[in-house]
């Protein structure tokens, strides 16, 4: 599964940094959705739909199901263990990297750094 982070970069990446397989999750869609909102400037907002656009054609995101919610649980807790914010914008991140974890997938990012905590819960792939 690709992060938000991916697939804002999917085509400055090379194919050898991605997955065989591309999947994403509904979180990342409603965060890709967000996107035109969240600016003011009319050529960014453009180029942010664009964004959402092309996801949404090439894409059956996976559903935050029960077991990413399970999942999301255990992620939530190694936040907090390792002293890290759990919440907030953060939240988005988690629910993302839950989605993977409850599929079984690996959760390939351009911020690794940012899934060190859920570490062994998910298997993290730098993109």
């Amino acid at each position: 599964m690709i992060d938000t982070s991916v697939v804002i970069d999917l085509e400055q990446l090379e194919a050898g940094q991605l997955p065989i397989e591309l999947a994403v999750s509904a979180i990342t869609m409603a965060e890709l959705a967000a996107g035109p909102h969240a600016t003011g400037d009319a050529d960014e907002r453009a180029r942010r739909q664009d964004r959402l656009q092309r996801p949404e054609a090439a894409f059956d995101p996976l559903p935050f199901d029960a077991e990413a919610a399970r999942a999301h649980g255990r992620t939530y807790a190694a936040e907090v263990a390792n002293g890290r914010k759990a919440r907030g914008t953060r939240a988005l991140d988690l629910l993302i990297a839950a989605t993977a974890c409850g599929a079984g997938l690996p959760f390939s990012t351009r911020n690794p750094e940012d899934f060190e905590s859920p570490l062994g819960l998910v298997d993290v792939v730098a993109a």
